[in-house]
């Protein structure tokens, strides 16, 4: 009993540290980010964050999973790569990234509430998800919800002020003035 016990500690500590210095490493990558003016600068450091959420902490099953079902929908098997989310999410509901590729997924599928569903899921465990707000942003668009895809492409910008995402607000607020005319 007490090998047991002492075999779940080591796991349980360990897979949390990993959690811990994934956390730490983005927090890191998010304070400069938010400082960098830098184009090439911030791309690097937006590569860096992507490659963290691609990661699953602490299990590297999870993150083989999430690329099969990225890889999935990439080539439109939409349903398989549903069921692969799905799974991802069953076992770890508090992984943002796999609500991100299933909100993804969804957009893609035409299903924006489901998508902005998830979303919101995503932004409650990663409120700096600045990929879910520019998705967010672009289902508003699709739905003609022009100034809701403003504020979400605002928010993006606070967390990355440099976001290519943001280019969109412009254009944003000529649909406005078209649609009110």
């Amino acid at each position: 009993m007490k090998v047991l016990i002492l075999i779940f500690f080591l796991f349980f500590t360990s897979s949390n540290s990993e959690n811990i210095d994934q956390k730490n490493k983005l927090n890191r990558l998010f304070d400069q980010l938010e400082k960098i003016n830098n184009s090439k600068t911030a791309a690097l450091l937006e590569k860096k964050i992507w490659n963290l959420w691609h990661e699953h902490p602490i299990d590297d099953g999870l993150t083989e999973k999430l690329e099969f079902g990225t890889e999935l929908m990439e080539y439109g098997q939409y349903d398989y790569a549903l069921k692969v989310f799905n799974n991802i999410l069953k076992t770890d509901p508090d992984w943002s990234e796999a609500w991100n590729k299933r909100a993804t997924l969804f957009f893609l599928m035409k299903q924006y509430t489901r998508s902005l569903d998830d979303i919101n899921v995503v932004l409650n465990i990663e409120s700096r998800h600045f990929g879910a707000l520019s998705g967010q942003a672009r289902i508003f668009i699709k739905l003609q919800e022009y100034e809701k895809a403003i504020l979400s492409l605002k928010k993006a910008l606070k967390i990355y002020p440099s976001f290519k995402s943001g280019e969109l607000i412009p254009v944003i607020q000529k649909l406005i003035k078209e649609k009110s005319v």
